[in-house]
């Protein structure tokens, strides 16, 4: 018989971003298949795991959790009760911490190590706290859940954690939010950013210094230039912390354009993918790559690097470049001025993002609850 899981989902943000999605296709999956599921969040999230998994117990947690400080107080004492109120045989925290003293077998979700490998790029205070609860992770979960082999092997190499305790389970992709898009939503989302109609390299992502924007705006300029009609540059996602951004953006040619319209919602993302020439992502270091697996569910050419867990995603439908300025150029040119190689990308892309599935993703973290429990 199945255990009964416990997911921590009350780390997840308001606005969803890579956790929301993790978080929220694992729970559909695993409710999906079967599984005995309760599900701890905050009271704004409530309502939505009630509709994603409707005969799971869902119960959320005080109002104050809303906040980050509170919240991991409340993870040390909280938490417990509510396992202890569900009959959870083990506990899953999708998110690096977990309580010291929880009572039951535990799986956590190491999403990367970027803050040990590459500690400068990261927020000092969040970079702390992140690298403490995964060396507390490393040592006292039951079972640790990586979402690539590269993760996993760099938990080894950086923690020393036994690879018998690690499971690797691949994200999945949702193909009816994340799929080709019709012409009339590439038209919504291009309207929207003031381009009607006109091309676009896209990027996805926290502007944040291992997604190697800077490097991008730069490589993008020097590709597009001299074209008569140079294609724009469309930052989308949540501002960041890179001190390097603003002084690429002033290196910009005047009659070049870059766009930089924040957040997207969820259902303009297929128009915004699928209606790029280009979607450019171009990072240094990745625990996954989801945006890469989103934007190739929407049947779009990807441009990304082939650093750490980035080939185990994108196989080899898309193309790669290395990560500065001039390579960035040199592949960008080529498949701006190639619209048969960049279909030619785009249909396999779309292909290989049915090889991962939440479903999948789930049937993996089943298997390593089992394991934590000894089922």
């Amino acid at each position: 018989m199945a255990p009964r899981i416990l997911v921590d989902a009350t780390a997840v943000p308001a606005d969803r971003g890579a956790l929301g999605r993790y978080v929220d296709g694992l729970i559909a999956a695993l409710h999906t298949g079967g599984a005995d599921l309760a599900i701890a969040c905050q009271r704004l999230d409530e309502e939505r795991y009630g509709t994603l998994a409707p005969t799971a117990r869902v119960v959320a947690g005080p109002v104050v959790i809303a906040h980050r400080a509170a919240r991991l107080a409340w993870e040390q004492f909280g938490l417990q009760y509510i396992a202890k109120q569900v009959n959870a045989e083990v506990l899953h925290s999708p998110y690096y911490s977990i309580p010291l003293s929880p009572g039951l077998p535990t799986v956590v979700t190491i999403h990367d190590v970027s803050y040990f490998t590459d500690p400068d790029d990261h927020d000092p205070v969040k970079a702390t706290y992140i690298k403490s609860a995964t060396r507390t992770a490393s040592r006292r979960a039951t079972r640790l859940i990586v979402p690539s082999r590269s993760t996993r092997d760099e938990l080894v190499r950086l923690l020393h954690v036994d690879m018998g305790r690690l499971d690797v389970a691949y994200h999945g992709v949702d193909h009816e939010v994340f799929h080709r898009p019709q012409e009339d939503e590439r038209k919504r989302l291009s309207d929207r950013l003031g381009l009607h109609g006109h091309p676009y390299v896209a990027f996805l992502g926290t502007q944040e210094p291992r997604k190697n924007v800077p490097n991008l705006i730069r490589g993008w300029a020097e590709a597009v230039a001299e074209l008569p009609d140079p294609p724009a540059l469309v930052l989308a996602g949540a501002g960041g912390w890179d001190d390097e951004l603003d002084a690429a953006m002033a290196d910009v040619p005047p009659w070049l354009r870059v766009i930089r319209p924040g957040y997207l919602s969820w259902s303009s993302l297929p128009g915004f993918y699928g209606g790029a020439s280009v979607v450019a992502l171009p990072s240094i270091r990745e625990g996954f790559g989801l945006p890469v697996l989103e934007a190739m569910a929407c049947g779009a050419p990807v441009l990304t690097t082939r650093r750490a867990s980035l080939p185990e995603v994108g196989g080899d439908a898309v193309a790669y470049t290395e990560p500065d300025p001039a390579s960035i150029a040199l592949a960008l040119r080529g498949l701006i001025s190639d619209p048969i190689r960049r279909q030619e990308l785009g249909d396999a892309a779309h292909v290989r993002s049915y090889e991962f599935s939440w479903a999948a993703s789930a049937e993996a973290h089943m298997a390593s609850y089992e394991r934590a429990v000894g089922k």
